[in-house]
């Protein structure tokens, strides 16, 4: 009885009362831990960092910003599909459990005992949350302690459903993706709503290893995961055996595989970036994080014309020409396309190299007499036929040999050598009643530098000013009936007060007999112009300018202005067209509709501007008047080519080249839009003796108004003629300049009359 006695209050001393110690001391610990735990605002009011969001019109995506990509989802519209990969990948027994897995635990233990080594954890889904909302990575006991803590508060404050919801919502997938929508546009840019059983399982995979399972980073080991995750649904039942062979089969698509950034359904990169430009004075770093959405004024269908249309012409005249590879390397004689060597080889180059879109980075790999063997980024060997690939006669072959780096592109569906292109070009269309932009493309591709040739590229306009010249010259008593000498003429440096200047009409071609103001413009035809501004004077017709917008310290007032040696935007001369087509009212350009926070609720508006009298800018008779005469240089005169190929009366527009061909322009337009097209060399240089605005620039606008004009239909009823315009002799005079008061005739002054020029001119019309 003794012994059992001294055995009991042994027990006592040394296992009881030190448990109970210990217990109670752990139990204080708890509380006094617990009460320190955090609360749980920041899951309960779910604020996460969402990027900057930008739509066209008609609400498509077109542009984000943000360090984090991150799209949130509600629970109900995630995809069963997705929940249970999720679930099989990482935490089967989530419902069943109160946030830390008990049996799970003890079953990895088991397994890394087994294997001695970690091979498996029990970290459940609520336990990843906890750290990834509120603990760092440290492994540490007592870090370890407060996440258990931080678990248990989580599960008994928030739904099972809940927790998965901002699970699914918050963890990093890679690429800068956050949450699994983001990671689905990322990888196979599609929403989570469109993906199938074997992109969820790829996508379920990826939490494990974000750096190391994502597709982009290594595809093999990702589909080693994909595998482990389908493997795992199939023996809990989530999917059947056919689900699961299919899944296996499945050829999964990724998508940004060159490394880009993201690209969108539709080519906005401009315009997200010049609404990043505008807003940022606004919201400063907030505007990345905040989840604020603008939405544009361009429209999708007009944007993606407007896109192909400058990419066409850039491409067709780039592949004119071949300057042969962009780089030569030495390959090894012996190479296995399979050895760490061969892929590190492709790796540099294609670093080196991006594609741009229809436009693909290859390298030589053999020839022969036929073809000329190469593979491109994705591995894929192409067969390039040599008799496809000539210019001009030239074998392009001829310069190329095994390890030249090239460029393609497809031309019905065969592979052809090209240059990748240093030719640039602008584009933009506006609605020129209320100044929205319908269209913005800043260049070839964005990628290849992001300047705006749009809004940023001040480039001489050659003659497309001479339409706002020939309306300054109306309110002075010139009307489009005035006789004008075209013959040639040379000044001195004492003339032009600055230096001698002998301007030429294109193709140095020039009328013995007068022309018409009319006529003068229909042809482009500078002596004419030239003779106007003389008789108006460069000071008038510079201060006269300001009122279309154009900045006037850009306009000097000296002769040359009357053939566009000062300097404009496309942007800016497209607005001032807007005013001939608006019958003189100038509507600023716009490009943000509204902006709203991450709740949908508008925090700015744009307000519609209509034409009034604060933004009539220029008289509506003489506007009436411009139109009319830029109406006849579609139907009969430089710009002859837009009415052949859209068959339609009412459109207006003028031509516009400088010396040399530098630059080549075409504005154009109906009642309903207004669009400018631009293309040259960032470095300005010659496009070639015969690239003129007409030959260049007007196939640009063409291709894109074949596209969007469909859905405006023509004009039927006549323009109604402006009160204070008087008809005579089917020719259009102001009432304060009758036919019998208005200026007649512009003569050569003999002291620019140039006797060297005598025997080039001629009548030809």
């Amino acid at each position: 009885m003794k012994e059992r006695y001294i055995l009991t209050r042994f027990l006592i001393n040394t296992i009881v009362i030190p448990i109970s110690i210990l217990t109670v001391i752990i139990f204080i610990l708890v509380s006094l831990s617990w009460r320190k735990l955090p609360d749980l605002s920041a899951m309960i009011d779910y604020k996460p960092r969402v990027p900057l969001r930008i739509y066209s019109s008609d609400n498509i995506l077109i542009g984000e910003f943000g360090e984090e990509r991150r799209s949130v989802l509600n629970f109900q519209d995630i995809p069963n599909i997705m929940k249970l990969s999720i679930l099989a990948a990482e935490d089967d027994r989530f419902y069943k459990h109160g946030g830390i897995d008990w049996i799970g635990i003890i079953r990895a233990g088991l397994i890394n005992l087994k294997n001695m080594s970690k091979t498996q954890g029990a970290s459940t889904i609520t336990m990843q949350l906890a750290r990834n909302f509120y603990l760092s990575s440290e492994k540490t006991y007592s870090r370890k302690l407060y996440e258990l803590m931080l678990t248990l508060k989580i599960e008994s404050e928030l739904t099972k459903n809940k927790i998965l919801e901002l699970y699914m919502n918050q963890i990093y997938l890679g690429n800068r993706a956050y949450g699994f929508a983001a990671a689905s546009l990322v990888y196979f840019n599609k929403p989570l709503s469109d993906i199938n059983l074997a992109e969820a399982a790829m996508l379920a995979g990826i939490p494990k290893a974000p750096s190391i399972y994502n597709p982009i980073s290594n595809f093999k080991r990702t589909k080693l995961r994909q595998n482990y995750v389908l493997k795992r649904m199939l023996s809990l039942g989530y999917i059947t055996k056919i689900e699961y062979k299919e899944a296996i089969d499945d050829d999964i698509k990724l998508y940004n595989t060159n490394k880009k950034q993201h690209i969108y359904e539709i080519h906005g990169e401009y315009v997200a970036e010049l609404v990043r430009q505008l807003l940022f004075k606004n919201f400063k770093s907030d505007l990345y994080s905040k989840g604020i959405n603008v939405f544009t004024t361009i429209k999708s269908k007009d944007q993606d014309s407007a896109y192909k249309a400058v990419r066409k012409v850039v491409i067709d005249y780039t592949k004119t020409k071949y300057y042969g590879p962009e780089e030569q390397i030495e390959l090894p004689v012996e190479l296995d396309m399979s050895s760490v060597l061969f892929e590190t080889i492709l790796a540099e180059i294609f670093d080196k190299y991006n594609d741009s879109d229809e436009i693909f980075s290859a390298l030589v790999l053999s020839m022969d007499d036929t073809y000329i063997t190469a593979i491109k980024r994705d591995k894929v060997i192409v067969k390039i036929n040599k008799e496809n690939n000539t210019i001009n006669n030239i074998e392009l072959s001829k310069e190329i040999k095994r390890g030249s780096v090239i460029h393609l592109y497809l031309d019905k569906g065969e592979p052809r050598i090209i240059n990748m292109p240093t030719l640039q070009a602008a584009f933009v269309s506006i609605s020129p009643q209320d100044g929205r932009i319908l269209s913005l493309v800043g260049g070839f591709d964005f990628y290849r530098g992001n300047f705006n040739r749009v809004t940023q590229a001040w480039r001489q306009p050659g003659s497309s000013i001479k339409p706002f010249i020939y309306a300054s010259a109306i309110e002075k008593g010139i009307s489009p009936a005035t006789l004008i000498s075209d013959l040639p003429l040379n000044m001195t440096a004492e003339q032009t007060g600055s230096k001698a200047w002998n301007p030429k009409n294109y193709g140095h071609k020039y009328e013995k007999d007068m022309i018409s103001m009319r006529n003068g413009l229909y042809r482009s035809k500078n002596m004419v112009s030239i003779r106007i501004l003389q008789t108006i004077g460069p000071e008038y017709a510079r201060n006269y300018l300001e009122k279309f917008g154009f900045d006037k310290s850009r306009h000097p007032a000296v002769i040359s202005l009357a053939l566009g040696t000062g300097s404009v935007t496309p942007l800016q001369l497209t607005s001032a067209f807007g005013t001939f087509a608006n019958e003189g009212h100038l509507i600023p350009p716009c490009l943000i509709e509204k902006v709203t926070d991450s709740y949908g609720r508008t925090i700015m508006q744009h307000s519609i501007i209509k034409s009034n009298k604060s933004n009539q800018a220029i008289d509506s008779r003489v506007s009436y008047i411009i139109n009319d005469i830029l109406k006849g240089v579609v139907k009969y005169g430089t710009a002859s080519k837009a009415r052949k190929a859209l068959r339609r009366d009412d459109i207006a527009g003028k031509t516009g080249t400088t010396n040399d061909s530098v630059d080549a322009w075409f504005s154009g337009y109906t009642k309903d839009i207004v669009a400018t097209a631009w293309v040259g060399f960032d470095q300005p240089k010659s496009l070639g003796s015969h690239e003129t605005g007409s030959n260049i620039a007007m196939p640009v606008w063409i291709n894109y108004m074949k596209d969007v004009i469909q859905e405006r239909p023509e004009e039927q009823e006549e323009e109604k003629i402006p009160d204070g315009i008087i008809i005579y002799n089917n020719e259009l005079y102001l009432e304060e300049f009758p036919p019998e008061i208005a200026i007649s005739e512009i003569k050569p002054s003999e002291e620019f009359y140039d006797e060297d020029l005598k025997d080039v001119i001629h009548s030809e019309f």
